[in-house]
């Protein structure tokens, strides 16, 4: 009985997690994560997205400094495998306003695209959060495939 409760526990939260927004610009993944726009830390989400690019779950793998925040494959991928997610969209804010992304941000965001070939869950973009938004895609910084 108890097994089943907690299912059906986990069950309830999946589906409530499950947003089922479509993000189709930086301007509403910046709106989507507006918590973390004037953030005093750097936090890096990453937006667990369904096969038809609808929002499942977002996801804080990391909490830095006022400048940095450490980011791992392991820990962006591990809770978008747990939601089954098909695609991903990559954020992070930077505190200081300034959303150019540093040479760190392009290294990373191209280890994660790689990550997410090999494990099947293609990166869309990845979005710096300042006083404005900023698409590494858009921008022409990173291939995403």
């Amino acid at each position: 009985m108890k097994m089943v409760l907690q299912l059906q526990t986990d069950l309830m939260l999946k589906e409530a997690a499950f947003d089922g927004t479509v993000l189709t610009s930086p301007v509403q993944v910046e709106r989507f994560l507006s918590e973390i726009k004037n953030a005093a830390q750097e936090c890096f989400i990453v937006i667990a997205l369904n096969a038809k690019n609808r929002v499942i779950e977002k996801h804080l793998v990391s909490l830095g400094t006022v400048s940095s925040a450490l980011v791992h494959p392991r820990e962006v991928f591990r809770p978008l495998i747990q939601s089954g997610a098909s695609f991903t969209i990559l954020a992070h804010n930077h505190p200081s306003g300034i959303s150019t992304p540093s040479a760190e941000d392009i290294k990373i965001t191209r280890q994660l695209i790689s990550a997410g070939e090999i494990m099947g869950i293609k990166v869309l973009d990845h979005i710096v959060i300042g006083d404005t938004a900023l698409s590494l895609r858009e921008a022409g910084l990173c291939h995403f495939g």
